[in-house]
């Protein structure tokens, strides 16, 4: 029998475990998705409708009698517009240009971002340790596009360009979610975060296509839809929050290494994309270089 200490570690690191997993198939199943020749909005579209019902429930069950502050609700939409809204469609949008493999590892190296950010922000000075685990990283990700696999091309920086900015999006909205977290509670912000996310796709969608779009979709769009919600979503974003909680983020952090090791792996199964061996290399670096800035932040 496993003592409750030990039970406490094993279910955290599970939950991390299931969360990476979760949160790295997400652009293998988008891709699969646009090869049924559906826009990034839609599919977003489809993400965000199948999710919302969820995260409905949980906001009502996780209703607080102290209400919300001014400034909380002005932060709160903010911090969901930027982190799950303009980052989720900067993705959808960059991934119709790269593969799956190179977008996770693009995103990746957002913890080296808040470094960066929060250095200049607030004037913290970054250590050497932290400027080589830097250098490692994205000397990484030069070794990765340096292979003659990965095409020099309009479209290819285009989609490096959109998924960078994504990560500086997502690593502000990290940033940013520290104080307003600890106020209102990582649940309830998250529900009331990817709820406001949820609304901005619906208008964004309402105002740049016609509602028969949704009629005219292969039935398969909606399974995957169905998966981009909930596997890619709602799963994973408690999880990681109730994880984070039982082993912390350091442990987390290590863990969460694994997320783009499986993306690789799943679109080598179901999209076939393939590494060359410069691209193994670039990939460890990268990996390398961000578990220690994030053990360092931690």
């Amino acid at each position: 029998m496993l003592d409750s200490k030990r039970k406490n570690y094993l279910i955290g690191f599970l939950f991390i475990l299931i969360s990476s997993i979760s949160f790295s198939t997400k652009s293998v199943i988008v891709k699969l998705v646009y090869q049924l020749n559906v826009d990034a909005v839609t599919a977003l579209f489809l993400r965000m409708g199948f999710a919302l019902p969820f995260f409905l429930v949980v906001f009502f069950l996780k209703k607080e009698k102290i209400p919300l502050t001014k400034k909380q609700i002005l932060q709160i939409f903010l911090l969901g517009f930027l982190g799950y809204y303009l980052a989720s469609i900067l993705d959808f949008e960059g991934l119709q240009y790269i593969s799956a493999g190179i977008e996770r590892l693009i995103l990746f190296i957002y913890p080296t971002i808040v470094l960066l950010i929060s250095s200049y922000i607030l004037n913290k000075k970054i250590s050497k340790i932290e400027w080589i685990s830097l250098s490692i990283t994205y000397l990484g990700i030069l070794i990765v596009f340096s292979s003659n696999e990965v095409p020099k091309n309009t479209n290819t920086y285009i989609g490096v360009g959109l998924i960078f900015i994504c990560a500086i999006v997502y690593a502000i909205y990290l940033i940013g979610t520290g104080e307003i977290i600890h106020q209102v509670g990582a649940i309830r912000f998250t529900a009331l975060a990817m709820i406001v996310a949820c609304l901005v796709i619906f208008m964004h969608f309402f105002m740049t296509k016609e509602i028969s779009t949704l009629y005219k979709l292969p039935s398969q769009v909606y399974f995957y839809g169905f998966l981009m919600g909930i596997v890619n979503t709602v799963i994973p974003t408690f999880l990681l929050s109730l994880g984070i909680k039982k082993i912390g983020s350091g442990t987390t952090a290590i863990i969460g290494t694994i997320g783009p090791v499986s993306t690789i792996f799943l679109a080598w199964i179901f999209l076939d994309e393939k590494l060359a061996w410069e691209q193994w290399i670039g990939t460890f670096f990268v990996m390398l270089g961000v578990f220690f800035v994030s053990q360092k932040k931690t």
